[in-house]
């Protein structure tokens, strides 16, 4: 049966920034879906764990502090070691930092970089060498976002972040395609999350902001929950090298 394909049974997830906002939700998505689950995030995710084994799925999480390069290659075989096996990948964490470009640091442009894209190239590099001594395919998704094809403003290391996320997700998928491993991004729209809480409480920026969406309301981080499933799972063996918005209609606009 159709439904069949979307399930994740026997399946082991790695998400990393999961202990709120989209990455809890896309967390609970796949554990809904049948996948056990490997999280990592730099805050306390106890809550997220209980929740997940409550569904009757295995979870086990680690603190990490992606902006070090050294820790993004070996959490794909910490979870191994605590799991098993690692399926799919959920690259998640990130930071922004907002100032006008003629008052931006260099630290705060460093800082968004090493979180927002080295670590997703370190650590998906790293489970694909997993994948592919499995032998099995595997799911690579990133989080890219609107500002992987606008400019933005006050967001410049974002900004080249996530346009470089997608980049790195195309790269990715043409390389990793003869092992059965898809890459995919999706790139949310304006989400209620911490990340936009400036936004959402300045009145004239909330306003211009959801005077262009066509759904008429800032998205949730369940919004994100079908898609992160399905491109998890084997409905969408066939698609890869893709970036996906789900932003309400924005970027129809």
């Amino acid at each position: 049966m159709i439904l069949d394909q979307f399930k994740l049974e026997g399946k082991v997830a790695l998400v990393t920034g999961a202990s709120r906002g989209l990455g809890r939700a896309l967390a609970l998505a796949l554990a809904q879906a049948g996948a056990d689950l490997f999280v990592t995030d730099i805050s306390d995710s106890s809550e997220l764990v209980r929740t997940v084994r409550g569904l009757g799925r295995r979870c086990e999480r680690t603190a990490a502090d992606l902006a070090d390069p050294s820790v993004p290659p070996k959490i794909p075989q910490a979870c191994v070691g605590t799991l098993g096996r690692l399926d799919i990948v959920v690259n998640n964490a990130g930071i922004i930092r907002r100032a006008p470009l003629l008052e931006f640091t260099e630290k705060d442009w460093d800082d968004v970089l090493a979180v927002n894209l080295k670590s997703i190239f370190l650590l998906s590099q790293a489970a694909a060498r997993i994948m592919v001594k499995q032998g099995e395919g595997g799911r690579i998704i990133n989080i890219a976002s609107l500002l992987s094809f606008q400019g933005g403003i006050l967001v410049p290391s974002y900004t080249a972040a996530k346009s470089g996320v997608a980049g790195l997700t195309r790269a990715l998928a043409n390389e990793l395609a003869p092992w059965h491993i898809t890459v995919n991004a999706i790139a949310p729209g304006y989400m209620a999350t911490d990340n936009t809480k400036a936004l959402r409480e300045d009145p004239v920026r909330s306003k211009a902001i959801l005077d262009r969406i066509p759904a008429g309301r800032w998205g949730m981080p369940e919004d994100l929950q079908g898609v992160v499933v399905f491109l998890a799972s084997p409905a969408a063996s066939y698609v890869t090298g893709s970036v996906i918005t789900v932003d309400g209609g924005w970027m129809a606009r």
